[in-house]
């Protein structure tokens, strides 16, 4: 299939629709355990630390001048020995899934982490059943490591989490 949205780096006009996308899944979605939906205000601090260099990194699918989504990686834990370890995340507009844009996104993604010196290991967290964002990280090579029973609470409901990683230094 022939794409016509471009990917490039998130720059901070951005924030705006990349706030709308993910506040769509914070309010309608287990597959963020955000519960309460971001001012643009309150999302700039997990913006800006993607401008510091290293290997925390966001990528923005767009086309026709408009953001449909994004992948991103970002601290795995907050202690400093964890530094070489990421947690990476992909988010579309509803209407944007299915259409191969997540894939890429997440592929550029980890194309450039295996370039990124710091950058050793790959995790993300999906929520149960989640099958397609399983078969999205499977297809880019991740694997299964740990599931937490019922580790989350939202919706009304325990949600269990499956972690993945991917070994960046393998290519």
């Amino acid at each position: 299939m022939t794409s016509r949205w471009e990917i490039r780096r998130g720059k901070a006009e951005d924030l705006g629709a990349l706030t709308r996308i993910y506040n769509h899944y914070v309010e309608r979605s287990i597959c963020t355990f955000d519960t309460e939906p971001f001012s643009i205000a309150g999302r700039r601090p997990w913006f800006e630390r993607f401008s510091k260099g290293g290997p925390y990194l966001l990528f923005v699918g767009e086309e026709g001048g408009r953001v449909l989504g994004y992948a991103c990686s970002g601290p795995f834990r907050p202690k400093p020995a964890y530094r070489s370890s990421v947690e990476t995340s992909v988010y579309l507009e509803p209407g944007s899934r299915g259409r191969g844009l997540g894939k890429a996104l997440l592929a550029q993604l980890l194309r450039t982490l295996e370039d990124e010196p710091e950058a050793h290991r790959a995790y993300a967290g999906i929520v149960l059943p989640g099958e397609a964002s399983v078969r999205l990280h499977e297809s880019l090579g991740y694997v299964r490591v740990a599931h937490y029973h019922e580790v989350g609470y939202k919706l009304g409901r325990f949600l269990d989490v499956a972690w993945y990683e991917r070994d960046l230094s393998a290519g």
